[in-house]
C-alpha cells in the first residue's frame, strides 16, 4: 500500500467526486482512477460506490477513511519532527476551536504563533466540543480548544485543562427571574422557554448534565449555532439561557444571575491533543506559547494549569 493511493483515496472521499479530487490533488483523472482501482485491487473490496454525480464511501471505505486520515497525520507529524531538529518549525498546524471559547484568546495566540513562526500555515475550523473531540482523535486536527466532554483521556486523546468556571443565567430585564434578583437552581428554571445551541456545543453540553444531575426535564424551543443569536433572542425577551459566566460581559443589557444547585458541574475548557508521542512540533509550540504568554489568556476563571505538551 503506498502513501499516495491512501492520499488520493482521501481527496476523493473529501470531495466525493473523482473530477474534483483530481484538480486538487493536480493529476489526471485516469491517473487518480487507476490508483483508486489499484487500492481496491489490494485490499479486495469495493471502496467507493460511484454514481455519474458523485462517489460515497462502502463500508469498507468508511473502515479505511478513519485509518487512512491517521497514518496521513504521522507521516506529516514525521516530516515536521525532523525538520523541527534541524532548527526550522514548518508545516501545517490544523487548529479547532468553538466559538468564544475561554481561557485562550484564540485571534491573538494564532497571531503571536504566526510572527514568531511564519513557515507554517495556519488552518482553523471552528465546531462544537463533541465533533472537535472526534477530529483530534481521528488525527484530522493537531489540537482544538473545547469544552471537556466524557471522550477524553482516552489513548488516542489527552486534555490539558485552560480554565473553569460557573453557569449563568441570562435574562431580560423584565423577566420575573430578573425581577427577583436571586440565585436560582435548576428546578426554578424548570417550567422555562430556553434558548441554547445545538447539543454538539459544550455549553450546551454543560448545561443538559447539570440539569440531568438535578433530575429536571427541560426543553430547548430555541436552537441557534452562534452565541449573539443568543443572546439576541434573550434580548427579544423570547427565552432565557444557561450560559458560561463570561458570556454576560456581551450583552450589558440582560440580566444575569447565578445558578446554584448543579453540584460539581463547571463549564471546564480544556486543549485537546494527540498523546505527547504523536502531538505534532506545531502543536507543541503552541502550546508552550499558551503557557508562557499570560496575557494572551482571558480575564475570566484561572490561569492554566498546562502539563507538558
Amino acid at each position: 500500500m503506498e502513501l499516495r493511493h491512501l492520499q488520493h483515496f482521501v481527496a476523493v472521499a473529501e470531495d466525493q467526486h473523482f473530477t474534483r479530487a483530481a484538480e486538487r490533488l493536480l493529476v489526471s483523472q485516469s491517473g487518480l482512477s487507476a490508483s483508486i482501482r489499484a487500492l481496491e485491487r489490494e485490499l479486495q473490496t469495493p471502496l467507493f460506490v460511484r454514481t455519474t454525480r458523485r462517489v460515497t464511501l462502502t463500508p469498507a471505505g468508511r473502515a479505511l477513511l478513519t485509518e487512512a486520515e491517521r497514518i496521513l497525520a504521522q507521516v506529516r507529524a514525521a516530516h515536521e519532527a525532523v525538520a523541527a531538529v534541524q532548527g526550522v518549525l514548518r508545516g501545517m498546524l490544523a487548529l479547532g476551536s468553538e466559538q468564544c471559547i475561554a481561557g485562550v484568546h484564540v485571534a491573538g495566540l494564532l497571531a503571536t504563533f504566526r510572527r514568531r513562526h511564519p513557515d507554517v500555515e495556519i488552518c482553523l475550523r471552528q465546531a462544537g466540543s463533541g465533533a472537535l473531540t472526534e477530529e483530534v482523535a481521528a488525527g484530522r486536527l493537531d489540537l482544538a480548544f473545547a469544552v471537556r466532554t466524557a471522550d477524553e483521556d482516552t489513548d488516542q486523546l489527552r486534555a490539558v485543562p485552560l480554565t473553569s468556571e460557573p453557569m449563568t443565567v441570562l435574562c431580560h430585564p423584565s423577566h420575573r427571574l430578573a425581577r427577583a434578583g436571586a440565585a436560582v437552581t435548576p428546578e426554578d428554571l424548570g417550567g422555562e422557554v430556553f434558548v441554547d445551541f445545538h447539543p454538539d456545543w459544550g455549553p450546551r453540553r454543560t448545561t443538559d448534565a447539570a440539569f440531568a444531575a438535578a433530575g429536571v426535564r427541560r426543553s430547548v424551543a430555541l436552537e441557534v449555532n452562534d452565541v449573539h443569536t443568543l443572546l439576541d433572542l434573550v434580548d427579544e425577551d423570547l427565552g432565557i439561557a444557561v450560559v458560561p459566566r463570561h458570556f454576560q460581559h456581551k450583552r450589558e443589557s440582560l440580566t444575569a444571575l447565578p445558578v446554584k444547585g448543579t453540584g460539581e458541574t463547571v463549564y471546564e475548557t480544556v486543549a485537546l491533543l494527540p498523546p505527547a508521542q504523536a502531538t505534532s512540533p506545531a502543536a507543541r509550540a503552541l502550546m508552550a506559547l499558551l503557557e508562557t504568554e499570560g496575557a494572551l489568556l482571558q480575564t475570566e476563571g484561572t490561569l492554566p494549569q498546562t502539563e507538558s505538551a
